[in-house]
């Protein structure tokens, strides 16, 4: 029996076409999310924040090529080029992720570095340049439906952020990056089925004849399977540099981290992300006395805080390894609590894998492990400790959220230090140890934010309450430092203990003490008295951070950035290069959106453009407003939320995963409440309105909430942002409409001249947001969080003025 195809309902969206539009949009929100957590491992955790430029400038590359080869392109109907550009998408993937595991980028600032960090950048941007590429053509060709396409849009984009967490979990980074082009070979497939009548009385999706575009998806699928312990496909190049398999005892991808352990002659390491390490501890707590173990782990500066409390309550944030928490059993403390992030260190390594070697310590009775974010916990906890100690927490390693997301977890804020005094007993201490160098900036920032805690705790001068110790002389690579700050002034007794260990210890170099304060940055900060005061004279940024802007690493002042060669040299450069980083990318990004979008387009309209495209050029600056506006205030509340909810890949995926869904939401809803496009300022005055309370009330509101128990806090997270998400989803494609004349197209020809100003405003929207997301980091670095939302209801509040200059697009008459 023969099939006939049947002719869709102009009125209704076919159902293929938004699964298939869904399918796309997961793929390449999958792709950008894994990527970020991929160079995070192989390039620096700065470099993560590629990601999100790289998807941007692809996607807006496509909507240039589908407007300069529009003609070309009218040759290929829709579904059938969709799926093609889908299957070549899948294959693209996979060459940019060997592309991505092979090319070495160093800290090496060099031309040679600079042009691999491009061709790194360009050849990660081809996925999403045929996703941009199908969408311009999809969505100008498809006027009539586009608030119900951008919403298909939005929605597998919240799809992917719900689960790109499981997927790394699961499958590993690598694994993530091939299941996107895995989603994009099966989305190839869902663009070729058509409604199909076979037999009496019923209507079925099938395909007309199988082809090999099933063969890409089963391949790559097959790959994901035999590669799932990393055996064919895994990181070849970490931070430049070739990583030697033969040492990896064992590798583990998740959503924090890649956690390996490496046999480095006989000890084991714990390499996270190829770059910070600690030791897993091989000692017995009990006999451990006149051991080097005792020898090597009581000479360094954090066994101050043993030595002052011996049998001290301790709790530990980020103890990897167990140092700490050998040293605080060994010294004979009864109760050790030991907040660990990553359960593949907490759990995998340290109480299931590694547990014999490190003599189970992780499972004493006297030790307490709690898989969790460090801030949150202490903030949640009923008990008070004697010591809360932080021993080099570099987090250095990435997650999915980008540059300066994790390394700046607001673990080291005033107002953590002040919920840390918060937990202490009445004679408490809190024992951070940093690194430090000849000029001090990073230790001595410690001092500068536990100054300014005890200050707003009441303390007027606090000077007696410090204790700072060096393991040997300061110098320009970088040495441990640890700073005490005590709840009450030191009592002579304290410092008498602590003056007998370091006789006893002649590496350790006391930096302050407070009989004997010396003469150093550190002395003149506490004498001052005034953090604030001695930042501003002071060569690096020490001033105190909050969480409206925790970037406690970020210490260079703007003349430092690239004019002090000496700070290449030290172990903070891999920190501060983060500032360079985000240069690097808004020049990339800048040239970038220039020779792809920008100048293609201008030289493109010559030919037909006329009176008409310049005309144009002012309503297509709403775009690039709506496109600013929405990336600003997208990044801040990420965050935002990372502090609210533990962890910055949850804020990540939550944050995404709740904008884009209540943004389909609203553009679904768009066409009903907003039938004429002109009104579409009446969203965007309420976005303002929505955006500037959040600056006033939300801080103080996520912070009065913080301790509730996770799942409510998700609830909350949902009434705080799907509102805000159902507004910001209408401006975008009810614009679209005005440039269109919509709400139904009239004649053949006004929906071609729809189509070309579609294509159009897809580019600027996606150059605007490209360059948005480099912006969004730099306001945020320089004037906080609350001022980077601020910007963007600035964006949006500029959307409404240039809302007046969308006029629908008019069909042009012939004589």
């Amino acid at each position: 029996m023969g099939t006939t195809a049947i002719s869709p309902d102009p009125q209704r969206t076919d159902p293929a076409l938004l699964a298939a539009i869904s399918l796309t949009s997961f793929s390449a929100l999958l792709l950008e999310l894994a990527l970020t957590r991929l160079f995070s491992v192989v390039l620096f955790y700065h470099f993560a924040f590629l990601a999100i430029s790289v998807a941007l400038l692809g996607l807006g590359a496509g909507g240039v090529f589908a407007y300069l080869r529009r003609q070309w392109l009218t040759r290929f109907e829709t579904r059938r080029l969709a799926a093609a550009l889908c299957t070549i998408n899948a294959a693209a993937i996979f060459l940019a992720l060997e592309i991505v595991l092979h090319v070495p980028v160093s800290l090496e600032l060099s031309r040679w570095n600079l042009f691999r960090l491009t061709a790194l950048y360009l050849a990660s941007a081809v996925p999403f340049f045929f996703t941009g590429l199908i969408f311009s053509v999809v969505f100008a060709r498809e006027t009539r439906h586009v608030t119900r396409l951008y919403g298909a849009d939005l929605l597998g984009g919240a799809m992917a952020c719900l689960a790109v967490v499981p997927l790394l979990n699961w499958i590993g980074g690598p694994n993530a990056v091939l299941f996107a082009g895995f989603t994009s070979g099966v989305a190839a497939l869902v663009w070729k089925r058509k409604h199909v009548k076979r037999g009496p009385g019923f209507l079925i999706w099938g395909y007309q004849h199988f082809d090999l575009q099933a063969v890409a998806p089963a391949l790559l699928l097959l790959l994901i399977v035999f590669n799932h312990s990393g055996r064919f496909i895994d990181v070849i190049y970490a931070k430049g540099i070739f990583r030697d398999r033969s040492w990896v005892e064992f590798a583990k991808w998740n959503a924090i981290s890649r956690v390996e352990v490496d046999n480095q002659g006989g000890a084991k390491a714990v390499v996270i992300d190829a770059d910070a390490s600690t030791y897993i501890m091989n000692a017995d707590p009990r006999q451990w006395h006149g051991t080097d173990w005792e020898k090597n782990l009581m000479s360094a500066p954090p066994a101050l805080a043993n030595v002052l409390r011996p049998r001290g309550d301790f709790a530990i944030i980020g103890p990897g390894g167990g140092v700490d928490v050998l040293r605080a059993l060994a010294n004979g403390s009864p109760n050790v609590t030991g907040i660990e992030i990553n359960p593949i260190i907490a759990d995998t390594v340290m109480r299931e894998r590694y547990a014999d070697y490190s003599f189970h310590l992780y499972e004493r009775p006297e030790v307490h492990m709690h898989v969790t974010d460090g801030r949150s916990f202490v903030r949640n906890s009923h008990e008070q400790y004697d010591v809360i100690q932080m021993t080099l927490v570099d987090t250095w390693a990435s997650t999915a959220a980008g540059a300066f997301a994790l390394s700046e977890n607001s673990l080291y804020t005033a107002d953590a230090f002040r919920e840390y005094f918060q937990h202490l007993k009445p004679d408490g201490m809190i024992a951070i140890t940093r690194w430090e160098f000849h000029q001090p900036r990073e230790a001595l920032r410690v001092v500068s934010v536990a100054m300014e805690a005890l200050h707003q705790l009441g303390t007027s001068n606090p000077a007696r309450h410090f204790i700072v110790v060096s393991e040997g002389e300061l110098n320009e690579d970088g040495i441990p430092v640890v700073v005490l700050a005590k709840k009450s002034p030191f009592s002579p007794e304290e410092e008498a203990a602590v003056i007998g260990h370091l006789e006893e210890y002649d590496d350790l170099q006391p930096l302050f003490l407070p009989s004997a304060p010396g003469e150093n940055p550190f002395s003149a900060l506490i004498a001052g008295n005034d953090p604030w005061a001695f930042a501003r004279a002071y060569a690096y940024n020490v001033a105190p951070v909050t969480d409206n802007a925790p970037f406690f690493f970020f210490t260079l002042k703007t003349s430092q950035i690239l004019g002090d060669e000496g700070l290449r040299e030290g172990i903070d450069w891999k920190v501060n290069l983060g500032v360079v980083v985000l240069g690097m990318v808004l020049l990339i990004s800048l040239a970038a959106v220039l020779v792809f979008l920008i100048l293609p387009m201008i030289l493109g309209a010559g030919g037909d453009g006329g009176p008409a495209f310049s005309r144009r050029w002012i309503s297509l600056l709403y775009f690039v407003a709506v496109g600013l506006g929405y990336i600003l205030v997208e990044i801040a509340f990420i965050q935002r939320f990372v502090l609210f909810l533990g962890h910055p890949t949850y804020a990540l995926t939550v944050v995404i995963f709740l904008l884009l869904l209540s943004s389909g939401a609203g553009s679904l809803v768009s066409r009903r409440w907003l039938p004429e496009p002109a009104r579409v300022w009446l969203p965007l005055l309420l976005l303002v309105a929505a955006i500037c309370v959040h600056v006033l009330v939300l801080p103080a509101l996520l912070n009065a909430l913080v301790g509730l128990p996770f799942v409510l806090k998700l609830l909350i997270s949902g009434v705080l942002l799907i509102p805000l998400g159902v507004a910001m989803g209408m401006p975008f494609p009810t614009g679209l409409r005005a440039l269109a004349g919509m709400p139904v197209p009239e004649s053949a020809a006004q929906e071609a001249s729809a189509g070309n100003a579609v294509e159009w405003a897809w580019a600027m929207n996606a150059a605007s947001s490209v360059l948005g997301s480099v912006l969004a980091m730099v306001i945020a670095i320089h004037w906080g969080l609350n001022f980077t939302l601020a910007c963007g209801a600035a964006a949006y509040l500029a959307a409404v003025a240039l809302s007046r200059t969308l006029v629908p697009a008019q069909p042009t008459l012939k004589s």
